[in-house]
């Protein structure tokens, strides 16, 4: 994170950042040393890169954490790996206690952010009620998802999060349907604030994290988390799949405002997916249209840039 970064399709106004700071762990770090994560874990760059904002912005933080493997990162009892309060809770109440959370820190006269950190299963699937209730009462809290497309912590399901064609322990054959469009839905909400973030952008990774604190109400962020495991990719290649998304337009990298006004942050320069396709081992290229992957990318996309032309940010 310390080497020089030149971040392409910054907003204008926001500026470029050449370096993102790098922050010491401490005893109150977001995630100490002793953690369970696999190594190349997206969670866990997720958490470091979260932990490292919330320092610089001088932040207090609590977590609500539902059934995924964020929870199990803390190790076992009595000992944790999270330097912040934490509740875990179960798999459909997160949203529900941060907002009970974030009601008693406003009822104290108290700051400080109030973060849920979710996989996919609890946010696309199970946790769909709460989330929808809590975008609903704009609650002042900050939901984000790392999204690794599967049920992680119990083996590799299928979710809706799941791409078409990856092969999981309940769709051995590939899955057939789409990906939910989640953002799409919680922009439906109106909620305040909406965005796609990638590990492989850190500045804009962090700008949004920074505009997420700021944001009066709910933010709702969707990182795109690689996990080895459940991709059946090499540790060290993490990093480069979610740049090969972007750059694909698999993962297109963009904000919502208040469900009204849309900006792209970068475009796709027209890699191939076939070689986000090659990494992992849950895709049988033989099996996969990427003709139709390809086409579809590029209508995403369109459809996108007329989004934020018509409706600018």
């Amino acid at each position: 994170m310390s080497t020089a970064i030149e971040e392409r399709g910054m907003p204008e106004g926001a500026g470029v950042l050449t370096a993102i700071p790098e922050i010491p762990c401490t005893e109150d770090c977001l995630l100490r040393p002793g953690n369970t994560n696999c190594g190349g874990c997206g969670m866990s760059i997720g958490l470091t890169m979260l932990g490292r904002a919330l320092a610089e912005a001088n932040e207090t933080a609590m977590f609500a954490i539902p059934a995924c493997c964020g929870a199990v990162t803390a190790g076992a009892f009595p000992t944790t790996s999270y330097g912040v309060p934490t509740v875990n809770t179960t798999f459909a109440a997160a949203p529900a206690v941060a907002s009970g959370l974030a009601a008693v820190r406003d009822m104290n006269g108290e700051s400080g952010q109030v973060v849920v950190w979710a996989g996919d299963g609890g946010t696309y699937d199970i946790g769909m009620a709460t989330l929808s209730a809590a975008a609903e009462r704009n609650e002042n809290i900050i939901y984000i998802c790392y999204d690794n497309e599967i049920y992680g912590n119990t083996g590799g399901q299928r979710s809706s999060a799941t791409p078409p064609g990856a092969r999981t322990t309940t769709t051995p054959e590939g899955k057939r349907e789409d990906k939910k469009d989640i953002i799409g839905i919680m922009a439906a909400h109106g909620v305040p604030y909406a965005a796609t973030l990638s590990m492989a952008h850190p500045a804009d990774f962090r700008r949004k994290l920074m505009h997420a604190f700021q944001t009066e109400g709910m933010s709702f962020l969707l990182i795109h988390s690689p996990c080895p495991t459940g991709w059946k990719s090499e540790p060290g290649d993490s990093v480069e799949l979610v740049r090969l998304a972007v750059r694909s337009g698999l993962f297109p990298l963009y904000e919502v405002f208040e469900g009204k006004r849309w900006r792209i942050n970068t475009e796709p320069d027209g890699a191939d997916p076939a070689e986000y396709y090659k990494r992992q081992r849950r895709f049988k290229l033989e099996d996969l249209d990427l003709d139709t992957t390809r086409r579809v990318c590029a209508e995403r996309f369109e459809r996108l840039k007329k989004m934020a032309e018509v409706f600018p940010a």
